[in-house]
């Protein structure tokens, strides 16, 4: 089994930053992919980013630019930089782990961007 639990999530203003955390454990093999995901209420679930664990990255086609994944193999924890943060950044952050063609989710944590 695999647990993944995030942390970082909050409340802030427009323009501020956030660092989101996702800490894998369990039973995890040395090659997955990491990720962040986001649902916004009344909206489905989006990517953000992902990296494997050979550090390849892909961005969604509109975050490239404001956020940075990053990872950490050793502590198998993925990292989310969020800058410049905008209302309509608000949503449940979601980290997914995908190893042997399965997916592993996260509870997910609460980001609120105010104007």
């Amino acid at each position: 089994q695999v647990q993944l639990v995030e942390s970082g999530g909050g409340k802030v203003q427009a323009g501020g930053s956030l660092r989101l955390s996702c800490a894998a454990s369990g039973s995890i093999f040395s090659s997955n992919t990491m990720g962040w995901y986001r649902q916004a209420p009344g909206k489905q679930r989006d990517l953000v980013a992902t990296i494997r664990s050979d550090y390849r990255i892909t961005y969604a086609d509109s975050m490239s630019g404001r956020f940075t994944i990053s990872r950490d193999n050793a502590k198998n924890t993925v990292f989310l930089q969020m800058n410049s943060l905008k209302p309509e950044d608000t949503a449940v952050y979601y980290c997914k782990l995908r190893q042997l063609q399965l997916d592993y989710w996260g509870q997910g944590t609460q980001v609120t961007v105010s104007s």
